[in-house]
């Protein structure tokens, strides 16, 4: 266990204490310490052994990984690509995760996709190329550097809006919760 890992438990029993809503003296009569140790335990004056740590994790109804922090993991995501109607996918989000992310590369095609309807919100930004949108009776060009929301259960499609193809960021979440919902009223880099 890394320095950083047992500087963290103090803190970490602290929190899990409060929100038991235990005050000191009960916790450490309850795990059959001294108020003193715990307070020390918690203020990181005192290293923890497993001797005190697993009565204090027992009180407390949490396991001991809780306050024992794991390793930072590689944060890097390994893409994986499909190929479908035309287009190429890359997969940019980490399995299970709640809202996914892609690349996509939407070929030139001769005809326009048919619209579909599927439960979610899609928030996109063309990367590269020309997007066509079509959303409900809205039909739109998004050019390099356009973003764009949409419900996804309003009949949509998508495709490359010429013969260069199209390069897209896709966000989707299939709970159907919208990505963006706050307005940025001033510039990030503002000249003062």
């Amino acid at each position: 266990m890394t320095n950083d890992a047992v500087r963290q438990i103090g803190p970490r029993l602290r929190a899990a204490r409060r929100q038991r809503g235990l005050t000191l003296d009960q916790l450490a009569t309850a795990a059959g310490l001294s108020a003193s140790t715990l307070s020390r335990l918690e203020s990181g004056k005192r290293s923890p052994g497993l001797d005190v740590l697993l009565p204090l994790v027992r009180e407390l109804r949490i396991g001991l990984d809780e306050l024992i922090p794991s390793g930072v993991p590689d944060p890097r995501v390994s893409g994986r690509v499909v190929e479908r109607h035309g287009m190429r996918i890359l997969d940019l989000s980490p399995a299970g995760a709640p809202v996914r992310t892609w690349r996509v590369s939407y070929r030139a095609r001769l005809d326009p996709p048919q619209p579909r309807v599927h439960d979610g919100y899609e928030w996109l930004y063309v990367i590269s190329g020309r997007l066509r949108l079509v959303l409900g009776d809205h039909d739109v060009v998004l050019g390099p550097g356009e973003a764009a929301e949409f419900d996804t259960r309003v009949p949509h499609a998508l495709g490359a809006a010429d013969a260069q193809g199209a390069e897209v960021l896709s966000i989707f979440s299939d709970e159907g919760a919208r990505i963006h919902t706050a307005v940025q009223t001033e510039p990030l880099n503002s000249p003062e």
